[in-house]
């Protein structure tokens, strides 16, 4: 029996599961919600497991597209876990749906959790990881979706960064890599939805626009921020002030000072540990 808190009549629509790192990096919190909002507006439902980090993310990013988003919880529909997702869960009660196996009551329980990760890997077409540790309930999920018939995405990410290797290991295992959306949209089954009309206009539609993509202002803002000597230093790792100034030769007084104004701007994040990564869209 599943218990249903919302809107019911999304459990009828095509559905795609995005999960993740509860401690995901910047860079991996933005990408959850470039996806999610991504597959929202092309009339996909997001359903992600309400956790804490990605799944967040995910469906606070869903919830205002038409698609909307599902929470698959390991606790009773009366329950929220986390706490601190008390509000997340009223919100996606009035505008998405909230589904549990779990009685009425039924407190948060460590093993209730990777269980009820069946549900979202069976309610959904495929299932995107947007960042995983080699030991995660992500990637139960994503076996999961795998042995019930499901395509199964990863986002790459920093070699080095622990976050990133479940991603790496689904993908040598066969799953698709996701850079973009439609990397993700055009390998969904057969009979998809088409592109929507708010896809096509935010390119101003044809092949015209197509040509002079490298001219939107995104376009002219990432090969601004690839000028910038730091960022180009940076790349796509996640690194440490030494490994920085040995890479950029800057002196770590003028690195700490330049950096701190790349993250007032939003285009450096500063890590536990000590550790930088670059911000930007996915």
């Amino acid at each position: 029996m599943l218990y249903l808190d919302g809107r019911r009549e999304l459990l009828a629509e095509r559905c795609v599961a995005v999960v993740g790192s509860r401690q995901p990096s910047p860079q991996g919190d933005d990408n959850a919600r470039h996806f999610a909002a991504g597959l929202g507006d092309a009339g996909f439902c997001v359903v992600s497991g309400l956790a804490q980090g990605i799944d967040g993310a995910a469906h606070e990013a869903a919830l205002n597209t038409r698609g909307s988003t599902i929470a698959v919880l390991g606790t009773g529909p009366d329950k929220v876990f986390p706490l601190d997702h008390a509000e997340l869960s009223r919100h996606v009660a009035r505008r998405g749906l909230l589904v549990s196996e779990y009685f009425v009551g039924t407190p948060p329980m460590a093993p209730n959790f990777p269980q009820r990760n069946r549900i979202i890997a069976g309610l959904s077409e495929g299932c995107l990881v947007v960042e995983a540790a080699m030991k995660s309930g992500s990637l139960i999920t994503a076996r999961q979706a795998s042995e019930a018939g499901r395509e199964v995405f990863a986002v790459p990410g920093p070699i080095h960064a622990p976050q990133s290797r479940g991603c790496h290991h689904l993908l040598k295992q066969g799953a698709c890599l996701v850079q973009e959306l439609d990397d993700l949209i055009n390998e969904l089954p057969a009979g998809g939805l088409p592109r929507t009309a708010s896809l096509d206009l935010e390119r101003d539609g044809g092949a015209e626009a197509d040509a002079d993509a490298d001219e939107t202002p995104d376009a002219r803002r990432l090969e601004a921020d690839d000028d910038h000597p730091l960022l180009r230093a940076i790349g796509r790792d996640t690194v440490s002030l030494e490994q920085l100034s040995q890479r950029s030769g800057w002196p770590q007084d003028e690195l700490n000072a330049t950096l701190l104004d790349l993250e007032l701007d939003g285009r450096v994040a500063r890590l536990p540990g000590a550790l930088f990564q670059r911000r930007g869209s996915a």
